[in-house]
């Protein structure tokens, strides 16, 4: 029979999760916190009671098998979806009931799985289209586009940091899928935010591309705080300073990657080659080696 993920006494649980998350105070070194986060569909629990502290200037990790309940986490973080019980703090400030809109410009940026990046224009006019909101014309489709000259120093700075300089009168639709990647990341950091939420950013790459999108994201983290979704194990011990694991919508395991990979919980939930994966990355036997 399939697991529905509904807790005992449900009813019961969700008051007592509001009741703790209410009283709950921010740690001092947190930028983002959730308190017993939770969000059900029709009776199928999502996301189960998940408390999650992310610490300024750190890059956390969000791993766990497929169905763990990542992505839905992600959309309450940023407001796409309203969570049915529990609460948001961002820089100690409760978000849980803001919209989207505000999250965003609050400080909080978000990439997506799928690139997300206009194909027709250049590279040097994505960005200038994300530092809009700066100069307050986001919505003054009527002015001509010489009114966005003076973003144009900024936008190739941005362009800098990811190394597509030399790209940037090149349409984004022309774009190497790692350089869109890159790309989206000049547009979420045009944003500036203090949190960026990246979700899969290596999803779909070569090698190469990995390794070249794995150091932006250091280098970019710089003065900033990451939390991401990531499925290679690689890159999120390489760059990895915490890790949380979901499982079916919970959280199993939240720590360094060496602790996280060696969990008996962990290594459960991954199974086979992906749980060899999960300790390969970190250069350590699995759990139970001499």
């Amino acid at each position: 029979m399939q697991d529905q993920r509904v807790p005992g006494s449900k009813t019961a649980a969700i008051a007592s999760s509001a009741s703790s998350a209410s009283s709950a105070s921010s740690a001092p070194d947190a930028i983002l916190e959730t308190h017993r986060l939770v969000k059900e569909f029709n009776g199928f629990v999502a996301v189960d009671g998940v408390s999650l502290c992310v610490r300024r200037g750190d890059i956390h990790a969000l791993i766990g098998p497929n169905g763990a309940g990542k992505t839905t986490l992600f959309n309450l973080l940023t407001k796409f979806l309203q969570p049915s019980s529990g609460e948001i703090l961002f820089r100690g400030e409760n978000i849980t009931r803001r919209a989207p809109a505000e999250i965003a410009r609050g400080g909080i940026a978000r990439s997506f799985q799928i690139s997300a990046v206009f194909p027709n224009l250049t590279a040097l006019e994505n960005v200038r289209v994300a530092l809009q909101r700066a100069l307050g014309t986001s919505f003054y489709f009527w002015r001509s586009g010489k009114s966005l000259a003076r973003l144009d120093e900024r936008a190739m700075h941005l362009l800098g940091e990811v190394g597509l300089v030399g790209r940037a009168l090149t349409p984004a639709a022309d774009l190497a899928y790692g350089s869109k990647r890159a790309l989206e990341l000049a547009t979420t950091l045009a944003l500036e935010p203090e949190l960026m939420l990246l979700d899969e950013p290596t999803q779909g790459m070569g090698h190469e591309d990995v390794a070249r999108v794995t150091g932006l994201i250091r280098a970019v983290s710089a003065g900033r705080t990451v939390l991401m979704v990531e499925h290679n194990m690689k890159v999120v011990s390489t760059i990895a300073d915490n890790i949380s694991v979901l499982q079916r919508g919970r959280v199993i395991a939240d720590g360094p990657y060496a602790e996280v990979a060696r969990n008996p919980q962990v290594i459960e939930a991954y199974m086979g080659t992906e749980a060899t994966a999960l300790a390969d990355g970190a250069g350590i036997p699995p759990a139970g080696t001499p």
